[in-house]
């Protein structure tokens, strides 16, 4: 589970913001985990501004630290990817920096990280052996003399002098040292962890562009618990659909398409193999059972997902991730969660993730949809604590901020026409 994120010159962040999931009181057991240490973690947050104001951007801070943590360059002097402030003559031309506090099961990690586009400047990991509370360093590393510099914490990792050469050797200027351990048979226990929590705690982001349908479909087609929840979840939604079939077909491919497959660089070189032997490509059709009433009585029809709503289509997309967050115990954020979704619908699915009780799964997410803060006002969804707003500055720096830095909430007859109204900032000057 996620604790804090500070990161700063990344994007429209100019200034260091810092974010946390620690609740400054006490939240319902549904809305919290409690960690060995005593550590609670909220389960849920949810991020409003206007539109610009850099919530997206906030969340590819996400986003660009999962991939910079699992790929490997092709090549040693291609960039790191990293995206600095650009509205200043002075940010572009340093580093940005970003820090994340987090916990691998019960144990807490520390891991801090300055780039530029070319080279990594600092990188290291710490965790805390509870109950003490003073973090022991694992690795370090640090660029110089046109190379980067790993060193290992002696006390916490026990490596051969030729393991930490093959690790400085593979661990190139421009990538994360998690991702060049995948180049090297070394294994470090801590390391190991942090790795896998990476690749199975950490979901790929949701935005409105993300096509979900193959990892639904995947889903479905797979998972009998899944569709067992997916069709319980429909009718409780009241989608007007009875039943979702799956079933997986085998389309062949003729000398040209399959000639483009051969060529291809961007398909993964197992399915690349596979379609080449079938000379087939495989795919999931999905019919949607659809129950009417009318002079005969009732009856069902079947519809293909081409004929279904957009909004269908997304909460169905949705749930499919958010049900994998569940039940990995994992972390999924979406951006502009209502995109397509009826007020009521997003309340029951928000409802549906926040009803688990005993779970470390995590889910954030950003909006414009302020009747969501109505649920502040009867206390029936997620607390104050969960509330998070992002605002853009003349000068072009977003500032985040939590809604519990704003003193005298309990007083306010409605946290939303407040927030309306401009007293928390992140709305929109509209000029007529």
């Amino acid at each position: 589970m996620i604790q804090e994120l500070k990161f700063k010159n990344f994007l429209s962040f100019r200034d260091e913001a810092i974010f946390s999931f620690e609740p400054t009181k006490d939240e319902p057991i549904n809305r919290v985990a409690i960690m060995a240490d005593g550590t609670k973690l909220l389960r849920f947050a949810v991020v409003f501004g206007v539109n610009a104001s850099g919530k997206s951007n906030f969340l590819e801070v996400l986003d660009f630290l999962r991939r910079f943590w699992t790929q490997v360059p092709r090549r040693n002097d291609l960039s790191t990817r990293v995206i600095p402030f650009l509205l200043d003559k002075n940010t572009p031309s340093e580093d940005s920096i970003f820090e994340m506090k987090f916990y691998v099961g019960d144990v807490r990690y520390w891991y801090k990280l300055s780039l530029n586009k070319e080279r990594v400047s600092h990188e290291s990991l710490y965790f805390y052996d509870y109950p003490s509370p003073q973090p022991t360093r694992i690795f370090w590393r640090e660029y110089a003399e046109g190379q980067s510099i790993v060193k290992f914490n002696p006390a916490a990792v026990k490596l051969k002098v030729a393991e930490i050469d093959a690790i400085n050797l593979n661990c190139w200027k421009n990538m994360s040292f998690f991702a060049s351990m995948t180049k090297v048979n070394i294994s470090i226990e801590r390391v190991n962890d942090v790795i896998r929590w990476i690749n199975e705690k950490l979901m790929p982001g949701i935005n409105r562009s993300t096509e979900l349908s193959g990892y639904a479909k995947e889903k479905m087609l797979k998972d009998e618990g899944f569709r067992d929840y997916l069709t319980s979840f429909i009718k409780t939604a009241d989608l007007r659909i009875a039943e979702v079939s799956v079933k997986e077909t085998a389309h062949a491919l003729n000398e040209q398409q399959l000639k483009m497959v051969s060529e291809a660089t961007s398909i993964d070189e197992d399915l690349k193999a596979e379609i080449l032997s079938s000379g087939s490509i495989k795919d999931i059709d999905t019919g949607f059972k659809v129950r009417v009433k009318n002079a005969r009585g009732e009856e069902e029809y079947i519809l293909p997902e081409s004929r279904q709503s957009d909004g269908t289509t997304r909460v169905i997309e949705i749930e499919s991730a958010i049900y994998t967050t569940i039940k990995e115990q994992a972390f999924l954020h979406v951006d502009e969660i209502e995109a397509s979704l009826h007020p009521s619908l997003l309340d029951f699915v928000l409802n549906e993730f926040l009803k688990e009780n005993d779970n470390r799964s995590q889910l954030l997410v950003t909006t414009h949809y302020d009747p969501l803060l109505d649920s502040l006002d009867v206390n029936d969804l997620f607390g104050k604590d969960s509330v998070w707003f992002t605002e853009k500055k003349e000068d072009g720096n977003t500032e985040l901020y939590p809604l519990t830095d704003f003193k005298g909430l309990g007083k306010l007859s409605s946290i939303r026409k407040s927030y309306k109204n401009g007293q928390f900032g992140a709305v929109p000057e509209i000029y007529v």
